[in-house]
């Protein structure tokens, strides 16, 4: 069940129009990363999540965007791939040499990587930002990556409760 939940005013598009997509300095990227925690810690909803933090089990879900590309380019892929992708569990350690890797990364190397290229590399650190933040205020040993994200998943859910798909893929004749 849900313990607490928030939306916060901030996207990787408007960070990046904010503060600059093509170049990001360290300072720029540490600056984003401020903006967005800033935002978390205002969070009244934090303290209802103590107990789930202490637990050995916790770990951080993300879905699609930004995990996605930072476990593609982890993975060393020559082009992303959704089946390697999805599922992927990735430690604190990979996590942070990933983000590390593409901060340091001009925009013309960002366009050249396969799992980013030219669609995603102005906006890519700007997502990073906003995974720093909440790994800043919510620390975890483990990121789970999902790549078919929220809505499917929420979809897939509703109509396995309808009984017109079942949870192994198979759907019902």
């Amino acid at each position: 069940h849900i313990v607490s939940w928030t939306s916060l005013p901030v996207g990787v598009v408007s960070l990046a129009e904010r503060f600059g997509g093509r170049t990001v300095t360290r300072e720029v990227f540490a600056a984003m990363v401020e903006d967005v925690a800033v935002r978390l810690r205002a969070f009244d909803g934090r303290d209802r999540l103590s107990h789930v933090l202490a637990s050995p089990k916790f770990h951080l879900l993300g879905t699609s965007g930004t995990v996605t590309t930072l476990a593609g380019v982890h993975l060393d892929l020559e082009r992303y791939d959704r089946r390697r992708v999805d599922g992927l569990w990735m430690d604190r350690d990979s996590v942070d040499r990933m983000v590390d890797k593409l901060v340091g990364w001009d925009f013309q190397q960002r366009v050249a990587n396969p799992c980013i290229g030219a669609d995603r590399a102005d906006l890519v650190l700007a997502g990073c930002a906003i995974l720093e933040a909440i790994r800043a205020v919510w620390p975890s040993e483990r990121l789970r990556v999902a790549d078919r994200g929220l809505r499917e998943g929420i979809l897939s859910e509703l109509m396995a409760d309808d009984g017109v798909w079942r949870n192994n893929g198979r759907g019902r004749a």
